[in-house]
């Protein structure tokens, strides 16, 4: 019963609220601890004070991926589906910073259209600190327009799947969706108005000095390019050098190569020259003996 929708409650985007959160992520939910503990008979008013309790906000996390208090809380909203006016109050409250971002995330679950843009984007000038568990447990700083940031613009956020959201500017021409205004735009127009209202006065010697280091520069510019001509023309004649080296030595052991070839032609000559010396010895003995 526990973990039951309430009988009362509507779909949201032709489901039940539940379902807007994966079955894998509502059984990790299921089995926490806070969820067990402080979760139950919650309802719009008394998830105040346990928002008002929270040290972070996150999906699940860990080893075994445990669910975090804020998405506990998450899913008891859609279980017990509050009023619209209640989520907008904790929205607009700025008291309460943790509350204040589990509204917004429950509006861009269940909002539709303009109205999620409407509700969220006033958090883009909300500058405060949140603290954000990781998956893997740690703990980083981030600040609540971010968070803003991510509810508007990303597809899936502390392991939830977001519904689709139209894009501002077909909003804007199909829904009325007024134009979005940042707070720091008044400050860029005031500067740029009193840059614009400035006396444009230059001076000439200025110009001046600012023409000849021009030339300058490209003095010393032409000049440290002729010194890399000037390099490169060394650099190739010294590679000329070395090939013609190479070559000489090349020419060197070729003929190094002809002169041990005419080495063995001249010892295969002394070799036949005495063949032929032994060759008549032999026939004279003969002769003598005979």
């Amino acid at each position: 019963m526990a973990n039951r929708t309430a009988k009362d409650a509507q779909n949201i985007h032709g489901t039940n609220p539940q379902f807007l959160v994966s079955k894998i992520i509502r059984l990790k939910i299921y089995q926490a601890r806070f969820w067990k503990e402080n979760c139950f008979a919650l309802t719009a008013d008394t998830i105040v004070d346990e928002a008002a309790n929270l040290q972070y906000i996150g999906g699940t996390y860990g080893g075994n991926r445990k669910a975090s208090p804020f998405l506990c809380l998450i899913l008891k909203l859609l279980q017990i589906q509050p009023e619209k006016e209640v989520i907008v109050e904790y929205i607009k409250q700025e008291e309460l910073k943790y509350l204040r971002a589990l509204g917004a995330f429950y509006m861009r679950l269940t909002g539709v259209g303009a109205e999620v843009y409407n509700y969220i984007e006033p958090l883009l000038n909300d500058y405060r600190k949140l603290r954000t568990r990781l998956p893997d447990g740690k703990i980083v700083l981030t600040h609540i327009d971010e968070f803003a940031d991510a509810c508007l613009t990303q597809f899936n956020l502390l392991d939830v799947d977001l519904p689709p959201l139209q894009k501002r500017e077909v909003l804007e021409e199909t829904a009325g969706l007024d134009p979005r205004v940042s707070v720091l735009e008044d400050d860029l127009l005031i500067e740029s108005e009193e840059e614009e209202e400035e006396p444009k006065k230059e001076d000439k010697k200025e110009k001046e000095k600012e023409r000849e280091k021009e030339k300058e520069r490209e003095r010393e510019n032409e000049k440290e390019r002729e010194r890399e001509r000037e390099r490169e023309k060394e650099n190739e004649r010294e590679k000329e050098k070395q090939r013609e080296k190479e070559r000489e030595k090349e020419r060197e052991r070729e003929r190094e190569k002809q002169k041990e070839k005419e080495r063995d032609r001249d010892r295969v000559r002394q070799r036949q020259k005495g063949r032929e010396r032994r060759k008549k010895r032999k026939r004279k003995r003969k002769k003598t003996d005979t």
